[in-house]
């Protein structure tokens, strides 16, 4: 009987210990598709939504390129720009919208699977959702190591780097590791807005600008994502 009740809980134990590597501040990892490629930004370029095309409009930002001076609102409604960051190495990762569930992944997985990255690398969300709705986000999943920033008072951020999806008014969904001279050092441009960007290569980019070593290889992987 010892010998049973010795067996269950340690299975009662494991499983805790599964739910907790699957789940940091409540949040449950999916298994989504990650893109590994990356499509183009600016006008004349496209992005799918469920395999319908959708046109980018503005100016195409690359690799090489430096950050546009474009301005977007912080959660005190102040205007900035990204260019005001200079001198730190940061990822931007910017999503079309908060309140859909890949976005809301992506999200996730940059503040809680960074492996320490955000003690030395700023970490920058950018969507068109209101300031007052990314603060309520933040709050509500326990994100705290993460700037949230808007391109909400009419995409000059998207369209100053080609990223706007003007027929729906969001953002593409993309991966920027801008290094500290604002030069966009890594890009992604995921093609597929369904899709999750490849944050682990966004994260090893980010690692080697800052001067870090990478992290051990991961012991299991599902979807992409490492637990």
């Amino acid at each position: 009987m010892n010998h049973i009740r010795f067996h269950a809980s340690m299975g009662a134990l494991a499983g805790a210990a599964l739910l907790a590597a699957g789940c940091a501040s409540g949040y449950m990892y999916k298994d989504l598709p990650v893109s590994k490629t990356s499509g183009t930004a600016g006008a004349g370029n496209t992005v799918t939504f469920k395999g319908a095309p959708l046109k980018l409009d503005g100016t195409a930002i690359k690799v090489g390129d430096q950050l546009r001076d474009a301005k977007l609102a912080g959660g005190d409604l102040k205007l900035v720009s990204l260019t005001d960051g200079k001198g730190k190495v940061r990822i931007v990762s910017i999503v079309p919208s908060l309140d859909t569930k890949v976005c809301e992944q992506q999200t996730h997985y940059l503040s809680e699977k960074n492996a320490n990255l955000d003690r030395d690398v700023q970490l920058i969300t950018v969507s068109v959702d209101t300031p007052f709705a990314q603060k309520r986000f933040a709050e509500e999943a326990k994100i705290f190591n993460v700037t949230f920033l808007s391109d909400y008072r009419g995409g000059d951020f998207g369209r100053a780097h080609g990223l706007l999806v003007p027929d729906i008014h969001v953002l593409a969904r993309t991966v920027m590791v801008v290094d500290k001279d604002n030069v966009v050092r890594y890009l992604q441009v995921v093609p597929e807005l369904a899709s999750m960007p490849d944050m682990d290569a966004a994260f090893n980019a980010a690692r080697k600008l800052a001067g870090l070593s990478l992290p051990l290889p991961p012991l299991g992987s599902m979807g992409g994502f490492t637990y």
